[in-house]
């Protein structure tokens, strides 16, 4: 059994940043603006805030300076997706161009930034952010020692983006109003929805889920930030069209792929992997994979937004 939790306790440190990037893409694909700016996002993100970590953690306890980080990651995820926006939007440029640049100028940016600031690129931190055990929960028979011991508050704020995605995307007018966007902008402007108005807030959002997902990745798995986030919001996307633009579905590709990552990076710690013999190489390669061929199988019937990727002409009819 202690193998059991540790491997679902490795799984949800793997699952929650992808799931919560890939809510992110959701927000920007529904209201029609393609977001291959994930990954880049995701570094800056993840830059701004586990460099607020290093220089806070001596001021403010552990838990608190966490949740600060995040809004920092956050805010700084917004900034670098209002740049996407304003050049998919306004300037109606290639969406893949625009985010294909992000990504080349993110981790640029980050080494450029880091090695002026400190003399090095690594951006360390002291991870302080682990909760032994939930009061009370942490106590419950099985589920306790799988989801509420040794786990951080991070998992519980995934979950909670999730039901919130979902609540605000189907349940509110804010939701149906930005996927009509992205299904047909020109009869939502019909109607007075500003289009424009809504794939901003599409973007943004996506942006603000980015930057939080880049340190939610960091936070768990490592003690210092070196400029990339190991193509996880690449990863994201395809959970994002594995999950065919819907957040339960995302949830459950999230769930996926992170149990392949999760294979790939502790295998040696499980003595039925160990044994079978295979080469560490392999083992690495299996959540891109298993990425590809799910995508090979999968991607025929994607029913993506059908105006995704078109800039919109409010004069065009």
């Amino acid at each position: 059994m202690d193998i059991l939790y540790f491997v679902i306790q490795q799984m949800m440190y793997f699952s929650i940043p992808l799931l919560i990037v890939a809510l992110g893409g959701l927000f920007s694909e529904r209201s029609g603006v393609i977001n291959i700016a994930l990954e880049g996002t995701m570094v800056i993100g993840a830059f701004c805030g586990t460099f607020f970590i290093n220089q806070m953690q001596g001021v403010l306890p552990g838990q608190p300076v966490l949740i600060l980080a995040m809004l920092v990651s956050i805010v700084a995820g917004m900034i670098v997706s209002l740049v996407h926006a304003y050049a998919a939007i306004n300037m109606k440029a290639d969406q893949t161009i625009s985010g294909t640049a992000i990504n080349i100028f993110a981790p640029a940016f980050v080494i450029f930034v880091a090695r002026a600031i400190q003399g090095v690129q690594q951006v360390q931190f002291i991870n302080q952010f682990r909760v032994d055990s939930v009061p009370v929960l942490g106590s419950i028979p099985v589920i306790g020692p799988m989801f509420f011991q040794n786990a951080y508050i991070t998992t519980y704020i995934g979950v909670t983006i999730l039901v919130i995605s979902w609540l605000v995307l189907y349940k509110t007018r804010f939701g149906l109003r930005l996927r009509a966007c992205g299904e047909h902008p020109q009869a939502a402007d019909s109607v007075g929805i500003s289009v424009y108005k809504m794939r901003y807030a599409g973007v943004l959002i996506s942006g603000a889920l980015a930057g939080l997902g880049g340190l939610v990745f960091i936070i768990p798995i490592s003690t210092n930030f070196n400029a990339t986030v190991s193509g996880y919001g690449f990863l994201a996307l395809a959970v994002l069209i594995f999950g065919q633009w819907k957040p339960w579905k995302i949830a459950g590709a999230a769930v996926f792929f992170g149990l392949m990552k999760t294979i790939s990076a502790v295998y040696s710690g499980i003595p039925i992997l160990v044994g079978l013999g295979i080469p560490s190489n392999i083992y690495k390669m299996i959540p891109y994979v298993a990425t590809l061929i799910l995508l090979a199988f999968t991607g025929k019937n994607s029913q993506a937004p059908k105006a995704e990727g078109i800039p919109y002409d409010k004069g065009s009819r």
